[in-house]
């Protein structure tokens, strides 16, 4: 399997390194790390969207916006067609036709916004997430993050229980429908109650695990003592359900970073030096 390492979706929030760690002016920058997987028989596989075409035409249109306001000026979203998956997939000689497959870490605005670019896709989710997205929404955080307008037009779901066999000490749901052994689902609940890791085995056998929002920064992994940014640690907290089981798989996932440093690769999605580290196959 070959695996490609899109960013699908900018922010540049007002706070600089606060945010990024790095930058040097006024404003961070996000990303939104999302895997394009190329399997034999399974067709192209998509861990996530990120953005979408409709997010950049229309992303406020009342009286339901694609993406609220106060989360596009909280976050400062850049929306811009090339960086949405079905652009990047064309442009690497790809149709979305080709895309049979999505499997999503967790059904908020900038992860499920190009559900849509792909209709011929079986989209993979926790059942709890989408129970969550598509039910009713209590707390303004609940109703920003989960955007019906980006997932209404979706038909062809297959749903998951958290129950799974194990995966280097984590629950693991294998034999996901229409896909290889390689590629199973993660459950990291905190972030939201269904949110979920993607696992895939490289032909090389060393695994690499998209934890998705299970945490934020590059300081958060692979060390025994977490260091994480101001602006990223207040944003996780705003977003968590529960904060003891966010801080608790995020231990886990950081002991696992370490341990098995030589076996498991662990990235996230916002973190644009580990998006950079995977595009050029250096060490994490």
């Amino acid at each position: 399997m070959r695996i490609h390492h899109l960013n699908c979706g900018t922010d540049c929030p007002l706070g600089g390194a606060l945010f990024d760690g790095r930058s040097v002016g006024p404003l961070g920058r996000i990303v939104c790390h999302c895997l394009l997987i190329e399997t034999d028989a399974h067709g192209l596989v998509l861990v996530d969207t990120g953005y979408g075409l409709r997010d950049v035409a229309h992303p406020h249109r009342h009286p339901e916006p694609r993406i609220t306001l106060p989360w596009r000026l909280m976050l400062n979203i850049r929306l811009r067609e090339s960086e949405t998956a079905i652009r990047q997939i064309e442009a690497l000689g790809f149709r979305a036709a080709d895309v049979r497959h999505i499997v999503t870490t967790h059904l908020d605005f900038d992860h499920a916004g190009g559900l849509e670019d792909f209709p011929g896709a079986t989209v993979h989710v926790m059942q709890r997430e989408y129970d969550d997205a598509t039910g009713p929404r209590a707390g303004i955080v609940a109703r920003n993050r989960w955007r019906t307008r980006q997932l209404n037009d979706v038909t062809n779901w297959r749903r998951y229980g958290a129950r799974g066999e194990p995966w280097f000490g984590f629950d693991a749901v294998r034999d996901l429908d229409g896909l290889p052994p390689e590629i199973l689902m993660v459950p990291l609940p905190g972030h939201t109650w269904g949110h979920a890791g993607v696992a895939v085995r490289r032909d090389d056998g060393r695994w690499l695990l998209h934890a998705g929002d299970a945490y934020f920064y590059r300081g958060e992994m692979r060390s025994a003592r977490r260091t994480c940014t101001p602006g990223l640690r207040a944003y996780q907290r705003l977003m968590e359900v529960d904060a003891t089981s966010r801080l608790s798989n995020q231990q886990r996932l950081r002991a696992l970073s370490v341990e098995r440093r030589d076996t498991v690769t662990v990235t996230c999605t916002h973190d644009p030096v580990e998006l950079e580290a995977c595009r050029a196959g250096t060490p994490l």
